[in-house]
């Protein structure tokens, strides 16, 4: 009779555990994100108005609060799928803007229009509205493998920029929880390897 492969016995289960901790850790992921989560609902309550944060990760207190910025000049315009006010879905085009010596240092959501190459006519000034996230280009993988990049605040001006529509304000239930999908994922991965094994395995004795 043929040998149990130990090398490859050891290197399946090794693949194996390390599927189920990353499970478990995005099971305890899940935990954490509900919490934020009740963070963001007590901040969107919140009345007051705060200055706009300075681009990098956005606090978790400063999410989905009312805010208020100066863009000194638009260095830039990007466009990404959005949804205005009326429920129209378009093109969101958000605005670089500098805010200092230094370039770019606040984006802002002027609203929706039905065109992606479109230039809105908006050079920058005072903007008020609500704190959001920029939008998510991390792919499926990045996220099973753990917390992409930070994303930065983007704050959703209350007025469009002409021709425009003003985007939807962000909403706490467009905030993703998918890390107990994730987990499920992970579970099935190790499942899965672990009967592929065992099915290798038992034809190789079969034939011995």
């Amino acid at each position: 009779m043929k040998r149990i492969p130990i090398i490859a016995t050891l290197v399946v289960a090794l693949a194996c555990a390390i599927m189920i901790g990353l499970g478990i850790w995005q099971l305890q992921r899940a935990d954490q994100k509900e919490a934020l989560i009740a963070q963001y609902e007590t901040n969107r309550a919140m009345s007051s108005e705060i200055s706009f944060p300075e681009l990098g990760p956005v606090p978790d207190e400063a999410l989905f609060r009312r805010a208020r910025g100066l863009c000194l000049e638009v260095i830039d315009w990007r466009t990404s799928g959005g949804r205005a006010g009326d429920g129209k879905i378009g093109f969101r085009h958000i605005a670089e803007c500098r805010t200092g010596a230094e370039g770019p240092g606040m984006l802002v959501d002027m609203g929706v229009g039905s065109d992606p190459a479109a230039k809105p006519k908006w050079g920058g000034g005072v903007v008020g509205g609500v704190i959001g996230l920029e939008p998510d280009t991390a792919s499926v993988f990045e996220h099973l493998l753990g917390d992409p990049a930070p994303l930065r605040a983007l704050l959703v001006s209350d007025q469009a920029a002409p021709g425009l529509k003003p985007s939807s304000p962000p909403s706490t239930e467009d905030v993703p929880n998918n890390h107990f999908g994730y987990a499920i994922q992970w579970f099935l991965f190790a499942g899965v390897a672990a009967l592929i094994f065992g099915i290798a395995a038992w034809r190789r004795k079969r034939e011995a």
